[in-house]
This record gives C-alpha cells, sequence and structure tokens, in this order.
C-alpha cells in the first residue's frame, strides 16, 4: 500500500530507510520511536498505519547525509533536552559570544548522539546514554540518562484524567519517564548552574490550530512571559480569565511562558478544521521553587526563576530562513540538585483524540478548563 504524506505509514516507512525505528503498538494506536534520535518519539498516530501522524518530521534532513554542526532540526513530537538555554549557565552558547541564534548550539548528546537500547516490549522501550556537558560558565556535568516511552491504553487513559471519552473519540496516549542521574563526583549546585530536564514536542501549525495553556488565575506575578524574541503581535496571543491562546500557523516566531506559580499540569492545542486535541501533562513538584530561566542575556538577575511550562510558534528568522515550519509544548523539570549518585525523574504524558467537537469539547473542559468552542473567534 503507498501512503501519503501527513499519514503514519508514510513517516515510518520513510523513517526505516535510514534510520532503526522502534513501533510500540498498543490495538491501532501507534507510537514511533527513534533510538538514533535520543529515544525521541518522532510520531504516533490513533489509527494504524492509515491514519493521521501527529508528529512533525523533517524527511528531507532525516534522508540526507547533510548534518549541521549547530542545529539538526530532524522534528519529533516529543524530545528530551536540558535547559536553561540561555543565561550565564545556558547549554547552549559558548562563553564570550553574544547569544544571539548565529551563535546558538544545541550540543551533539541532544541532536546527533545515538542512545543505547536498553529494553524493548511491544508497548514500551527504555534507552540510555551517558556523556558529558559544560555549560556556559565553564562548568562541567558528567551525567546519565534514563528514558522509557511506553504506550497509555485506553481503559487506564479515564483514570489518568478522571475523565471518559465518549465513544466517538479515537485516541492515542504515550508516558515518557525521563532520569537523570549525577554520574559525576561534584554536586550540583547553584554557584555553578543547574540543569534542569527540558520536554519539547515538535507538532505540524496550521492555520486552523491554537495552543491553549491554562493558568492560575489567583496567583501572583505576571500571568505570561512572552517578550522571548520580541513582542508578540496583538492578533496572536490571548489572554483570557483563565488560559492563554497562541496561534500555531508557523508563520511567526514566538514564544511563551509561564512561571511555576502560576502553571497547570495540562496544556494543549486543537486542530478547529480537523477536530483534533492534543493534550500534554507534566510532573508538577510542589515545593520546588527553583526553575533554570532560558531568557537570552549572557548574564541574568535571576538565573532560577524561570518558566515550567512554554510554547513555541515557529517562523522565518531575521535572515528569511526557518528552522521548520512547527510548534511546540513544552515542559521543564525544577533545577536540579543532585548530589554524585543521585538521580531526579520528570514524567510527560501526551495523548491526541480525534472525533466530534462537541465531545471534544466536553474533553476540554473536563481537563483543560476551556471551551473550544468559545475560543473559536480568536482565529
Amino acid at each position: 500500500m503507498s501512503f501519503k504524506k501527513g499519514q503514519y505509514g508514510y513517516d515510518l516507512e520513510s523513517l526505516q530507510k535510514k534510520q532503526t525505528a522502534i513501533e510500540l503498538v498498543g490495538g491501532e494506536s501507534r507510537v514511533l520511536v527513534a533510538p538514533e534520535l535520543q529515544g525521541r518519539v518522532m510520531t504516533s498516530t490513533t489509527s494504524g498505519k492509515e491514519g493521521y501522524s501527529f508528529g512533525w518530521v523533517n524527511h528531507e534532513l532525516i534522508a540526507s547525509d547533510e548534518r549541521s554542526e549547530q542545529f539538526n532540526a530532524f522534528g519529533g513530537e516529543e524530545r528530551f533536552w536540558f535547559g536553561p538555554e540561555g543565561g550565564q549557565f545556558s547549554f547552549y552558547f559558548e562563553k564570550g559570544k553574544p547569544m544571539t541564534i548565529e551563535n546558538w548550539k544545541v550540543p551533539q548528546a541532544i541532536d546527533t548522539m545515538s542512545w543505547d537500547v536498553q529494553e524493548v516490549m511491544p508497548e514500551m522501550a527504555t534507552f540510555y546514554r551517558q556523556f558529558s556537558l559544560k555549560n556556559y560558565s565553564g562548568t562541567k556535568f558528567d551525567i546519565a540518562v534514563t528514558r522509557r516511552v511506553g504506550i497509555i491504553l485506553p481503559d487506564e487513559i479515564a483514570y489518568v484524567l478522571n475523565y471518559q471519552p465518549a465513544t466517538s473519540i479515537k485516541v492515542v496516549a504515550y508516558e515518557s519517564l525521563n532520569q537523570v542521574q549525577n554520574a559525576g563526583d561534584i554536586p550540583w549546585t547553584k554557584a555553578g548552574g543547574l540543569p534542569s530536564i527540558w520536554m519539547l514536542s515538535m507538532y505540524n501549525p496550521s492555520p486552523d490550530v491554537v495552543i491553549i495553556v491554562p493558568y492560575e488565575p489567583a496567583a501572583d506575578g505576571a500571568v505570561v512571559k512572552s517578550d522571548y524574541f520580541g513582542a508578540i503581535p496583538e492578533d496572536r496571543i490571548r489572554i483570557c480569565e483563565n488560559c492563554v491562546l497562541l496561534r500555531a500557523d508557523g508563520q511567526f516566531r514566538s514564544k511563551i511562558g509561564i512561571s511555576p506559580a502560576r502553571a497547570k499540569r495540562f496544556i494543549g492545542s486543537y486542530d478547529y478544521t480537523n477536530q483534533r486535541l492534543t493534550i500534554l501533562e507534566t510532573t508538577i513538584n510542589p515545593q520546588a521553587r527553583d526553575y533554570v530561566n532560558s531568557s537570552w542575556e549572557e548574564t541574568q538577575a535571576e538565573p532560577f526563576s524561570g518558566d515550567l511550562i512554554n510554547a513555541y510558534n515557529d517562523g522565518p528568522l531575521d535572515n528569511g530562513s526557518q528552522l521548520g515550519p512547527f510548534y511546540e509544548l513544552e515542559s521543564s523539570s525544577e533545577a536540579l540538585f543532585l548530589k554524585p549518585g543521585e538521580s531526579h525523574v520528570h514524567i510527560q504524558r501526551t495523548y491526541h483524540f480525534e472525533g466530534i467537537e462537541s465531545d471534544l469539547n466536553a474533553l476540554a473542559e473536563s481537563v483543560l478548563g476551556v471551551s473550544l468552542q468559545a475560543l473559536r473567534d480568536f482565529l
């Protein structure tokens, strides 16, 4: 059978031509994982090989033999990174160089390095890698990462979400357990900088897709940080009474962040034309106070006052080039104070739903606390 671009079977067959592809299967649900790309989830579907493929996959780059020393936008709907991105403790800039896109560089360990496969089961796979990273201030981190990806079966979804989706709704869901261990002999402290676990999810943009980020209205502090890459035009962002909306059309580079005080454990996006709802669930530690600051400043006054939740819409850079287009939903762990041998686990769950809008709306109201139908006029 010949598959079209946008179908899961197309992405599966294209990836298999160049890389190892591990397919996790739960009924008609499929989750495609790439060990040679750090065990990232490349894409998933609710409906077998003929179903819609949720992840953004850069087939042209994967098929080519060209690789950038700066960053390779292979795509993938969930990948593992480290924070912070900017500041004096950044892992993405060399000391002394201005923090501009020209000097931004992703470490190979989370870009092109292959990770070891520890275990593969029909519905779960585990990956491992040990490496060292050095931050902008020169602090070296010896790190061991274990990453496990597993399908969440339909009967478990209702329990986890505390909501039973209507029978009209098709779903694929998976969980990633990401464990970081201090594999060195020096404690990780604020003085030398601290890493965080940073999960990023790349999806296909469209003029009909809106990102939905619920927030805690009663908390102190700014509702949203929206100036990462300059001001966002008013027609692209809306602050509602309990959520922030951001266009996900891949046409304007913009990023927003929600502080730990304001963040909730569920965020999402919705495709109004194709009636597809994505919900991302993240771990939140209510006792944690320190989150790394990823703002692109060489010296930050508050390097541990960063965001827990982020969302990104890709768009053209100043030179006219573009990384995607794609859009991202992101979550971060707290800053990791780890002594030698200690470890920390960050869990993220991803749910994709397809179905009748009224049924998806009821689901969104229950889990996200927002009405999809009430937000339609934003587009």
